[in-house]
Parts: C-alpha cells; structure tokens; sequence
C-alpha cells in the first residue's frame, strides 16, 4: 500500500498517553471490591480491551457491574484531568495528514471524546468517533474498524490502522488491513512491545510520531 485511502487511528496509547493512568485507576478499583491485581498484569490482560470485557472476566466474583463502572469513571476521569497529555509528536502528525482519518477505539464513546477534548486532539476528527459500543463484538475482532472503514466509505484493504495493543493489531488484521504497531506509549517503557506487536501481526512498529511515515522524504499526506 503506497497511499492509505483511510488512516484509522486507536486512542489510548495512540493518540493520548492513557494507558498506565488508565490501568492504575482499574487496579484501584477493583481492590476495593476485593480483586488485587496490578497494573502489570492488566497490561497483559486487559490492554486494548472494554470494560465489558473486564466485567465478563469478573463475572462471578461479586464485582457489582453498575457500581464498578461508575466508580471507575469517576477515577478515571479525575485522574485524566490531572495528568492526561496527547502521545508527544501526535499533534504535528495530525495537522499535516491529508488522508481521511478517524478513531476507532474499545474506549466508550463518552471517554474518548473527554480525553480528545483534555488533550487539545479532538478537531483533528470532527465527530468521526467509532468505539466499541457501536458493535456486537469488541476487539480483538475486526468488526469495529470494519464499521469505521464503512461509515467513512473506504476499502479495508486500503486503510491503514494505527494500534498499541495486541488485541488492536489482531483486529486491524482481521479486517483486512495494514496495521502499524506504536510503542511510544509510556506503558511500553518496561515491556516489549516491539515483541508484542509483531507476534501479532503487524506489519510495521515504531517508537515516535517523528517516524511516522517510514520514509522520512515523504510529505505526511504519505504519497511515495
């Protein structure tokens, strides 16, 4: 794929440095229902997940799905505010693209736009907003870019998905679509990524929005 038709671009870990705010808020809440795990582990099995998955992981345990979810909103959000900044380099790389874009992310609606609008990212996609919500299945399946690629008329197998997670690379593949993995996230800063992603199935990883087209000669509206 020469020139993408469509770029569609994660949230958490993509475009804003959620990914340990995020996870740490989780591990807090749950201990107050009696589940200890850390941010580790949710890492390894919750990153680029949704909520619903965590609460279908759980089931059983006694964890009050309505309490959980609002108490983990309203952590999140607090935590967001104090200390949520855009992926470095994130915005330079949007203000140059001359591709179609949008966002497709396991995030809800509701916390994706908050997190757009904190971190000064949200007119880059005037409302072209896809989460999980929209779709029977959440990643790792391929149906939420699939609905993205539809909803902005474009041919999955000339859309390019931008992911952190495991889960997103699998379903960006799924799809049917060139999938780049991203590493530059803080949460990869103990782990390996690089390792993760191209297990998964990713065609390309890299470290920093400043290498965001792999041939640096190229203009961001990636033609060759």
């Amino acid at each position: 794929m020469i020139k993408p038709d469509l770029i569609i671009f994660d949230c958490d870990g993509v475009l804003v440095d959620s990914e340990v705010l995020s996870c740490r808020c989780l591990s807090e809440v749950l201990a107050g229902s009696g589940i200890e795990i850390g941010v580790d582990q949710i890492l390894d099995l919750f990153l680029g997940r949704s909520v619903a998955v965590v609460l279908e992981h759980y089931k059983g345990s006694g964890l009050n799905p309505e309490r959980f979810s609002t108490e983990l909103t309203a952590k999140v959000r607090a935590a967001f505010r104090s200390g949520l900044g855009p992926v470095a380099g994130v915005g330079a790389v949007l203000e140059r693209l001359q591709i179609p874009t949008c966002v497709a992310s396991s995030s809800d609606f509701d916390r994706v736009t908050f997190s757009l609008s904190l971190t000064g990212l949200e007119s880059h996609f005037d409302g072209r907003l896809y989460t999980s919500q929209m779709v029977k299945r959440g990643k790792p399946a391929p149906d939420l870019f699939l609905y993205a690629a539809e909803k902005m008329r474009a041919d999955p197998a000339r859309t390019l998905v931008i992911e952190d997670s495991v889960s997103g690379v699998s379903a960006g593949k799924a799809a049917g679509m060139t999938v780049w993995g991203f590493i530059g996230g803080s949460h990869y800063q103990s782990r390996d990524g690089r390792t993760l992603l191209c297990h998964a199935g990713a065609d390309r990883v890299f470290a920093r929005m400043a290498d965001f087209w792999p041939n640096q000669s190229e203009p961001f509206d990636g033609r060759a």
